[in-house]
């Protein structure tokens, strides 16, 4: 019954990955892979590891946009295994992105295999990028820099490296293994020296005896490393790689799993690329934060916390954040105040402690969002908008909803779904307004709501004002008395439903 089970689920996802997968741009210069197939049992967590959020987005989510927008190409491959297809429906239908199927997790370099046998026999004759889904902190800056220095250094591999920080024992990282000045003779190395000889996983160097050294040779000379040097090399393997695409299709399966842990290595390229003479290089950075990777509750804390102060650091001069470690803007959201910052007009703009400001909101100038506010959905704000304390504005997916300008939504109100509030209102605490696909809402400039009101469906004339009151899919007028003051409407409900649903209990 098991197995049958699995045949099942092994069928489905077949299927899904047929339908999910587009075609690749053959015109287009890059193809990134993202290698996003395995569980990772350090997270202990029912949900792939790929699949926890960081900064409001999926890590796979994360790098395949960072990959996409960083190289300026869409073709892209996923390669999914467990948990394939909660992460096929994360990253959805895409023209020019492929699923490939991983069934069993056989290592990095089995990952890269199964990904280009989606491509076919034509392979991918441009050049192929390399990343894992747990970078969740990679961006689309660090990602054009990393092919800049591909492309201008004119190799045929390069690996994107960091330099640990802190208590070398405790780096679980593969090392870049480089020439050294002299070799195992003691004869200069000359213009070979600082070249990648290999990259050696952390378990691997544990196997060494004490005492025991590293043989190995490049361009026909020997070198010998200890394992003491090679577990204090700072320099790790963050996981990115570029690739030609015709010498990579040429030397993949050349691989082989003669490591502690059997599995097919994408470092072992490395070597291979060495050995057929091919050019093998590395861009180091000089902040690792960027290609940091989590596999633990820990660090995945530790991820948010960065990508926090990351945010921060890019906005602490633009606007005003009240407090640095409670608030989120939405990555599109700080873009979008970059962008509005380089026409050279302050923004005015006041993000109160723990407010939260979700993917589709537009900000504006002059706009205040007070303390624990939120704003979820695709809306858009008007110049001098005041959100105040508590409140929440929403939207589904499929809606907008706009505030005009010198709007104010006032402590813990509830707006939300299809409506349009005009220019200058001001909607009152604990007022309650909302529309639908069928009844949007629309408010008139100029607008007082109070009184814990409830608004549905219906269309409010400029001037209105309307105070304890329920208005369901109404048409409210502006109505002036003789004097020329506006006609409140007060304490307005309609007739109640349900009544014969409702009896005394008697004693």
């Amino acid at each position: 019954m098991a197995s049958r089970y699995r045949e099942n689920k092994a069928e489905k996802i077949g299927r899904m990955t047929r339908e999910y997968s587009g075609k690749l741009d053959r015109s287009a210069q890059y193809l990134s892979i993202i290698l996003a197939g395995g569980f990772g049992k350090r997270i202990k967590s029912e949900r792939p590891k790929v699949l926890h959020e960081v900064w409001g987005e999926p890590s796979v989510k994360r790098v395949a946009d960072a990959a996409q927008k960083g190289l300026k190409s869409p073709n892209q491959i996923i390669v999914v295994g467990i948990g394939a297809m909660e992460v096929m429906e994360v990253i959805g239908k895409q023209p020019h992105t492929l699923f490939a199927y991983q069934r069993e997790q056989k290592g990095t370099g089995h990952a890269l295999q199964v990904a280009l046998e989606s491509v076919g026999k034509r392979g991918f004759n441009g050049v192929v990028v390399v990343f894992p889904a747990d970078m969740c902190l990679i961006e689309r800056g660090t990602v054009r820099r990393f092919i800049r220095a591909f492309e201008k250094a004119d190799l045929d591999m390069m690996v994107l490296t960091g330099q640990y920080e802190g208590d070398t024992a405790l780096n679980r990282y593969g090392r870049i293994v480089r020439v050294p000045k002299a070799d195992a003779n003691g004869d200069p190395s000359g213009e070979l020296e600082n070249d990648v000889i290999e990259i050696i996983e952390h378990k691997d160097i544990l196997k060494l005896e004490n005492g025991a050294a590293h043989e190995t040779t490049y361009r026909g000379r020997p070198y010998v490393f200890t394992r003491q040097e090679l577990l204090e090399n700072r320099e790790f393997n963050s996981g990115v790689y570029a690739f030609r695409g015709p010498d990579l299709m040429k030397h993949l399966y050349r691989i082989t799993s003669d490591n502690a842990q059997r599995e097919i290595y994408v470092t072992d390229l490395v070597s291979i690329f060495n050995r057929a003479k091919l050019r093998v290089g590395a861009h180091q950075l000089k902040d690792n934060t960027p290609i940091v990777a989590f596999n633990d509750k820990s660090t995945l804390k530790h991820m948010q916390a960065l990508a926090q102060k990351m945010r921060y650091d890019q906005l602490k001069d633009i606007i005003s954040i009240e407090d640095e470690d409670q608030f989120f803007l939405a990555d599109d959201v700080v873009r979008d105040l970059l962008r509005m910052e380089r026409k050279g007009k302050p923004l005015d703009i006041v993000i109160g402690p723990g407010a939260h400001v979700s993917k589709g909101v537009k900000l504006n100038r002059g706009v205040e969002i007070a303390r624990n506010a939120i704003l979820d959905g695709n809306i858009i704000l008007g110049e001098g908008v005041k959100i105040h304390e508590g409140a929440n504005v929403s939207t589904y997916p499929e809606q907008t909803l706009v505030l005009g300008d010198g709007t104010e939504i006032l402590q813990g109100d509830i707006v939300k779904g299809n409506t349009h509030i005009g220019k200058n209102c001001r909607i009152e605490s604990s007022v309650n307004i909302t529309g639908s696909d069928e009844f949007p809402t629309r408010i008139g400039d100029k607008v007082t709501i109070k009184g814990t009101s409830y608004v549905f469906g219906s269309i409010i004339e400029k001037n209105c004002w309307i105070e304890h009151s329920v208005i369901i899919r109404m048409y409210v007028d502006c109505v002036k008395a003789k004097d020329g003051t506006i006609r409140k409407i007060k304490y307005y409900l309609p007739p109640p439903e349900g009544n014969d649903s409702l009896r005394p209990i008697e004693k």
